[in-house]
């Protein structure tokens, strides 16, 4: 079962306001967000998460000066003792409910997919690798957490936040989409609780897969270079929730289509899998109808249209998910393009620009099938689930030097 360790952070100093130096998940900012969030604080940590060159230094050669130069000069500051951290996230969904997602973050141990019972969540999209595995080598850190969830019932209870005496955080921050995220140090008194906790039950990867792949690189050019083991690199930074229905909001990943040669007619290609009625325009209860209809939706510059599975397609599914019942129409198309987008209203920006021919619009999988395919250690087509809201990268690093 996977080792879960508590390790002493790497956080900003109390001084430093937070909401000035925290930052998105590296692969989803652009270069306009980048340019924003350094105009912010010249200590934000998109300078080391996602580095560019300066000043005729290479990025990487960037990210690990300023690693070393912002705790040097007490910007960062090392915590004293081992910790595990609780992190938690707050928001108001779309029906105006007040919900949160509550994790603990530690050092989770690195093994080889289908070795141990840290598991795939997903089949991964072909991504370089090469630049976080350089950004790991030049800071010797993990700068974010990958994100795991726990099949061990309770966890959540276990790590329900304490933290300082007077019951404040060690860190509280807003993001951009009004998502609180907190983090307080879990009490001495209950970490080899949530150790045992979370080593007697597999880790479903939720996020982080390329990141976690990285962290196996790199502990093996360590190796390779005749550094014994074990050491920190053994293990990466991780946040740990329950896999629960309480403590996760699961939303789709849609998908854009481009690239169809000229005349293809799509709504015909595709009513050989699925019943297509016209649905009007994408507003608000777009969604809703939906799930109510058991439909897919399609959006094209032409209209929207619910798109219901056919009995065949559902038997040519590998799995019970709108990715893999679309997976078999697309097969079915003429060569083309495909790029995943989350949030309806970029899909329709997306069609309206003429940016893609066509999107589609999928229902999210639901915490129960998510559950029941990683105890069945299958993995879900790339790009089916979005959990929602991100982790900040700021709150907490860790060294591995």
């Amino acid at each position: 079962m996977p080792r879960f360790e508590p390790f002493k952070g790497v956080r900003y100093a109390s001084e430093v306001d937070l909401d000035s130096v925290l930052a998105p998940p590296y692969d989803v900012i652009g270069p306009e967000e980048r340019a924003a969030l350094v105009a912010r604080s010249a200590h934000n940590c998109v300078r080391i998460e996602l580095p560019a060159d300066e000043d005729g230094r290479d990025r990487f050669e960037v990210a690990a000066g300023l690693w070393g130069t912002w705790r040097s000069e007490g910007v960062l500051r090392s915590d004293p003792d081992d910790t595990f951290y609780v992190s938690r996230m707050s928001f108001t969904d779309e029906s105006g409910e007040t919900r949160s997602t509550t994790g603990v973050i530690g050092a989770l141990e690195l093994t080889p997919p289908g070795d141990g019972d840290v598991l795939p969540h997903e089949r991964t999209t072909p991504k370089p690798k090469g630049e976080r595995l350089n950004l790991q080598r030049a800071c010797r850190a993990n700068l974010s957490p990958v994100w795991g969830l726990s099949m061990a019932a309770g966890l959540s209870d276990l790590i329900a936040p304490g933290g300082n005496p007077d019951g404040s955080p060690l860190g509280r921050s807003v993001d951009d989409e009004g998502v609180v995220h907190e983090l307080w140090a879990l009490p001495a008194d209950r970490v080899e609780k949530v150790k045992a906790v979370v080593s007697a039950s597999p880790v479903v990867l939720a996020d982080g897969h390329h990141r976690f792949e990285t962290g196996l690189n790199y502990r093996q050019e360590l190796i390779d270079s005749g550094v014994s083991a074990p050491g920190p690199a053994d293990l990466i930074m991780a946040l740990v929730v329950e896999l629960s229905e309480r403590e996760l909001t699961v939303q789709a990943i849609h998908r854009l289509i481009s690239g169809l040669p000229a005349g293809t007619d799509l709504m015909p290609a595709l009513e050989p899998w699925f019943k297509l009625t016209e649905a009007g325009p994408v507003d608000g209860t777009f969604p809703t109808r939906m799930i109510e209809t058991g439909s897919l939706g399609v959006v094209t510059p032409a209209g929207a249209w619910l798109a219901q599975p056919r009995p065949a397609t559902e038997e040519a599914a590998e799995f019970p998910l709108d990715s893999a019942r679309l997976d078999v129409a697309l097969a079915r198309l003429p060569e083309h393009e495909l790029a995943y987008q989350h949030g309806v209203s970029n899909i329709t920006a997306a069609v309206d620009s003429g940016q893609a021919q066509a999107g589609v619009l999928l229902r999210p999988a639901s915490v129960d099938i998510i559950e029941s395919m990683a105890r069945q250690r299958l993995r879900m087509p790339p790009k089916t689930t979005f959990f929602y809201p991100k982790p900040r990268t700021g709150l907490v690093f860790r060294s591995l030097a």
